[in-house]
């Protein structure tokens, strides 16, 4: 935990965690504010575990929830105006703290010198320059010019933004690149299933972020604010301004677990978890193993989002530990999807219904979910079925695993990049952005027509660069993405559906031969030492000595 003091009514710090109540309090503060909205991140706790855990300790806590790089005068006006009212000092945090610094500098812009405000914040560890240019810009951050400029500017350091700098640095060493993103650790999230599996521990999909931005790149600790592409421009939390020749653009997405009326504060309690959180998937496992009757529900909301197999997966796997205990029988598993297919491909349907008749699990298409009754163990659902009246069903349950709704970033949606729903408007075969020609995006803030998967990004990566460097030579871009997108589906233990497709759902087999048969899995070995797959994956199929087959043999018994 990191206290940096800015005066002696009050201290900021990155994120902090129910655990550190008791040294909090040792510490003299007497009241805590959160300025990080809930679900903004994997990993981290909700506002109402920090409350409670304040209140047990004797604090105070207020939430005054800001999104990332968008602090606004009134939103620093009721900071101003927590600070008067709360009993000091006060801790106020946020992700990294900068937009509590940032919250103070603008509700004592009025009553401070703006270098005294500066100073105070310095002393802290914030470089407020930016948030002064708006004070004395009347509220305004100019960006004609900037605090740096760069010939490649990335937006997000997740699995996109990490291969594109290093393919981009690959083929022109001599490039300045900056990679713009504010986390710590880089999360290997396909991996968080495998934890609520019983596969993975939790501590195994998580790597620091300086440990993987390749070498040579600028990695900026900071939240993108807004987008001025009219200036070549980024605004960063904290008001600064980097300029760019080439940017990319590659965020990923938002989870929406607000969307879910009283999802939120019951999610890691009453039986509700979520693989899609880093926190909450050991608490999937725990509840697997600890169901022995009842009924387990598992959601999936409308599309898109990310990794579609995976509300899947999580069933599967709860399923297959539930049959090798032998408790399967007791156990009345329901599938909740709001789509009306059990897979978007056809082709790996069958494959996927053999398992879900195996596990006897029940499916409701059409059946999205808009609330959540945790005390009660009641989950509300939109029943949308075509040519038929919208109604709403009430289902019981004693475990029930939720996929949250998802959407572009807010920055994002209200940025000049986005099209009419949000997403970065791209060319689907280029990437190249349909108004701003420097401008490219990959993963799963674009709107091309494809499945939102790592394995997509791992494709996309690239050819953005690729692209970039045509531009940059005068070129036009000549690489092409086809919409490649994969799911590995563990339906047991040692199997898996993989199922690999392109634009329109075509189906886009990668493996050699005799790994889709299934013939030689002594091989194996030799597809790791040629790396075409991430070390993650490949420890998880040696670890369940997983084998690839086609879809008609794992429905086969393969």
């Amino acid at each position: 935990m990191q206290l940096n003091k800015v005066t002696d009514a009050l201290s900021v710090s990155p994120q902090i965690g129910a655990e550190d109540m008791a040294a909090i309090r040792d510490a003299g503060f007497r009241a805590i504010i959160c300025n990080r909205p809930d679900g903004e991140g994997a990993d981290q706790p909700n506002f109402e575990e920090i409350e409670a855990a304040a209140k047990k300790a004797g604090l105070e806590a207020r939430y005054l929830p800001v999104t990332s790089g968008m602090v606004r005068d009134a939103d620093a006006e009721s900071f101003g105006q927590a600070l008067m009212e709360l009993p000091g000092p006060v801790l106020a945090y946020c992700r990294t703290g900068t937009r509590s610094a940032t919250l103070w500098s603008l509700s004592q812009a009025k009553s401070r010198p703006v270098p005294e405000i500066l100073a105070a914040t310095k002393a802290a560890g914030y470089d407020m320059a930016g948030v002064a240019r708006r004070i004395v810009n009347g509220g305004k951050t100019p960006t004609d010019t900037g605090d740096a400029s760069f010939d490649v500017v990335i937006v997000g350091s997740g699995g996109g933004g990490i291969a594109v700098a290093a393919s981009l640095k690959a083929r022109k060493p001599g490039l300045e690149i900056a990679v713009i993103d504010p986390a710590e650790i880089h999360y290997y999230q396909p991996g968080w299933t495998m934890v609520g599996g019983g596969i993975f521990e939790p501590a195994e999909t998580a790597k620091t972020m300086c440990s993987l931005v390749p070498r040579g790149v600028h990695w900026i600790k900071s939240a993108v604010a807004a987008f001025e592409p009219k200036d070549n421009a980024v605004i960063l939390d904290g008001c600064r301004v980097v300029k760019y020749d080439r940017l990319v653009v590659c965020p990923g997405l938002k989870l929406d677990w607000a969307a879910v009326e009283g999802l939120e504060e019951t999610l890691g309690r009453n039986g509700v978890t979520s693989n899609y959180r880093y926190d909450l998937a050991p608490y999937t496992w725990e509840l697997v193993q600890g169901l022995k009757t009842g009924r387990a529900l598992f959601t999936q909301p409308p599309m898109p989002i990310k990794c579609a197999g995976a509300p899947q997966k999580a069933l599967y796997l709860s399923a297959d530990h539930w049959h090798r205990t032998s408790r399967l029988k007791d156990i009345e598993i329901g599938f909740c999807n709001a789509g009306g297919v059990l897979f978007g491909v056809k082709d790996y349907v069958p494959a996927l219904q053999s398992y879900m008749d195996k596990y006897g699990a029940r499916l409701d298409f059409f059946h999205n979910l808009v609330a959540v009754d945790g005390p009660a163990k009641k989950a509300v659902f939109e029943v949308k079925k075509p040519d038929h009246e919208p109604e709403r069903v009430t289902m019981e349950f004693d475990m029930m695993h939720v996929c949250p709704p998802q959407c572009a970033p807010d920055f994002i949606r209200v940025s000049p990049l986005a099209d009419a729903a949000g997403w970065v408007d791209v060319d689907q075969a280029t990437l190249r952005h349909k108004t701003y020609t420097n401008i490219w995006s990959l993963g799963d803030v674009m709107n091309a027509p494809n499945a939102k998967t790592a394995a997509a990004a791992r494709k996309q990566a690239p050819v953005v660069a690729e692209n970039i460097v045509a531009d940059i030579m005068g070129r036009e871009p000549v690489a092409q993405y086809d919409g490649y997108g994969s799911c590995p589906l563990t339906v047991e233990r040692g199997k898996v559906v993989l199922a690999e497709f392109g634009y329109g759902g075509v189906m886009k087999p990668s493996f050699p031969r005799f790994l889709i048969d299934g013939t030689k899995p002594s091989r194996l070995a030799w597809l790791l030492k040629e790396k075409m797959l991430p070390p993650i994956y490949w420890k998880a199929m040696l670890r369940g000595r997983e084998w690839m087959a086609r879809p008609e043999k794992i429905s086969a018994g393969g």
